[in-house]
């Protein structure tokens, strides 16, 4: 009975340490395993320990024989990425080789305390590192009141097994030596330069949230937007409730074909009643209720072989959503299927030439994948109407009808205040996580840079996880070697920083408004839900404000740790 990881793979690696007998690849020491669309198990060498599943943090993987019909193409897909062995057992070690955390060497002035900007997932992957030695403190500031990045406003609603890995990150924050500074933005509420001054280090985690725009007339027109932005607005992020939604078209257009536009437009044809039982935000909820969308264009300029989504995701999406392409469009899976020759693209291919027709009657609302389309221009008065598109090579012009067009080819980062900035590649230049000056090829000390920020949009939740672990051996190993500062005596209070934030950020949110922001939610609910989400600052910080005070032992030692 193999074990079998599904598509809700995270990628974090923790399943490979777990595994007694080292059968789940890439492992995070193999060179494949940055750019793999998911792990494996091998169905050979696999001994049905389940130590993987105990280990992995987003409930991904699952004997073969429990499964849901859904996820059986899991089955082969793990076994394919395996050679043929004629029977023979592949050789074995006990455990896969574990990257062992930093070791920090005390220094009297006090224990190592490092600023964490952002609290995603590569933010808490690395306080979850440093954590692991006693005495290090960690302060995680993150501008909104709540945490998690991402995972929180990231992840599609219907995906509740993928945000799982907040568990791992509640743990974290429970620890002695971490702090949230929620609701506080640094560059404004404090700067770079102060947190250096009540600290070792500062390690920016704050991931690439600008969008890719596309240049081309009409974009800016009402119903055009982006990918990310809607993805925001479903997951009830506070800065895009008010987002102006418009659902009365029969047709969206998303141009990009990564993930997030495959979530997308799951999202929008997904029975609304099916997303009530998920964390959606309410005011997309009643929009999807009200919608009258009943075709999604996923638009793509490059062909089927060059498809950006991953292979996971296309067997999820096709597994749940009605999938289908044009007749010309499955001639070019059958051309590409005839020349591929690694097993990842035949695989997508293959599973490309099984969609739908997409000349059949609509019976519900449905997906289209669309190839060999550059955008020309979006045709519009008041508001998009429609549209145009060139055949990628050619002067063909094609016209898709729409109400909204959504724009979905990447992120890009945004420059730190106080950090250089590499505008070609949207990163903050680093070795290794350490930021360095790329006019004078000198670090700069104490700054530190994890997850997007460090090595652009790539990669999945756990993939933050070996990039984190990296830049805190980085950050640790020049602490041993004294090239960080201590911070100022008089600072290197915890109390100290919370006077200072509090006096520029009097509404500051800590662990324990978190805790009751997140109880509140959760209790919104009810039986029938994971949670309703507070979708406003001023609810957020309302909810955090009525968690009950500590009890009086924690607060008198609170007091003596000032």
């Amino acid at each position: 009975m193999p074990h079998v990881i599904t598509q809700s793979c995270c990628s974090d690696g923790s399943c490979v340490y777990a595994c007694p007998v080292n059968c789940i690849h890439p492992t995070p020491d193999e060179p494949g395993f940055a750019t793999a669309e998911m792990l494996y198990i091998d169905p050979v060498a696999c001994v049905d320990c389940g130590a993987c599943v105990s280990a992995c943090p987003v409930g991904a993987i699952a004997p073969d024989t429990r499964l849901e019909p859904k996820q059986l193409p899991f089955v082969e897909l793990n076994a394919a990425f395996y050679p043929e062995r004629e029977g023979k057992l592949p050789p074995t070690s006990k455990l896969a080789p574990v990257i062992e955390a930093p070791v920090v060497y005390p220094r009297p002035t006090g224990p190592l305390t490092v600023a964490i900007v952002g609290s995603g997932p590569a933010a808490m992957y690395a306080a979850d590192e440093l954590l692991t030695q006693k005495g290090v403190r960690v302060n995680v500031f993150e501008r909104l009141p709540t945490p998690y990045g991402l995972v929180r406003a990231g992840v599609a609603p219907d995906h509740q097994s993928t945000k799982g890995v907040t568990a791992l990150f509640d743990r974290v924050t429970r620890d002695p030596g971490f702090t949230f500074y929620l609701n506080v933005e640094v560059g404004s509420d404090v700067t770079h330069d102060e947190l250096l001054a009540h600290h070792h280090a500062v390690l920016y985690a704050v991931g690439a949230p600008n969008d890719r725009r596309l240049d081309i007339e009409g974009m800016g027109l009402p119903g055009t937007g982006t990918a990310t932005e809607f993805v925001a607005w479903y997951n009830g992020h506070p800065e895009f409730t008010e987002l102006p939604v418009d659902l009365s078209s029969e047709r969206v257009v998303i141009v990009g074909n990564g993930n997030v536009a495959l979530d997308v437009a799951r999202i929008l044809t997904t029975d609304p009643d099916t997303l009530a039982r998920t964390d959606i935000s309410d005011h997309a909820l009643a929009a999807l209720r009200n919608s009258n969308v009943t075709e999604v264009v996923i638009a793509a300029r490059r062909g089927p072989a060059d498809s950006a989504f991953t292979l996971p995701e296309l067997i999820g999406l096709t597994s749940t959503s009605e999938v289908v392409l044009s007749a010309a469009d499955h001639e070019l899976v059958v051309r590409d299927l005839a020349t591929a020759q690694d097993s990842l693209t035949r695989n997508k291919l293959e599973l490309l030439s099984k969609l739908g027709d997409a000349s059949a009657p609509v019976t519900r609302p449905r997906i289209r994948l669309a190839y060999r389309l550059t955008p020309k221009r979006v045709i519009g008065g008041v508001r998009a109407e429609a549209m145009e598109f060139t055949v990628t090579g050619t002067d063909e012009v094609r016209r898709l009808d729409t109400g909204l067009v959504l724009i979905s080819i990447g992120y890009r980062g945004r420059p730190v205040r106080g950090l250089p900035f590499d505008e070609t590649a949207a990163v903050v230049p680093n070795d290794g996580g350490r930021v360095f000056d790329p006019q004078t090829g000198a670090p700069v000390i104490g700054s530190y840079v994890a997850g997007w920020i460090k090595r652009g949009p790539t990669g999945f939740i756990g993939t933050n996880k070996s990039c984190a672990s990296e830049t805190v051996h980085n950050l640790v190993a020049d602490y041993n070697d004294g090239l960080l500062r201590d911070p100022d005596r008089d600072r290197a209070k915890p109390a100290a920083l919370e006077k200072l934030v509090r006096s520029r950020r009097p509404d500051l949110v800590d662990a324990r408004g978190w805790k009751a922001i997140d109880a509140t939610e959760i209790a919104r609910g009810g039986d029938d839900r994971p949670r309703v989400k507070l979708t406003t600052v001023a609810d957020m910080l309302a909810a955090a404000a009525a968690a009950p005070a500590p009890p009086l032992g924690r607060r008198l030692l609170a007091g003596l740790r000032r």
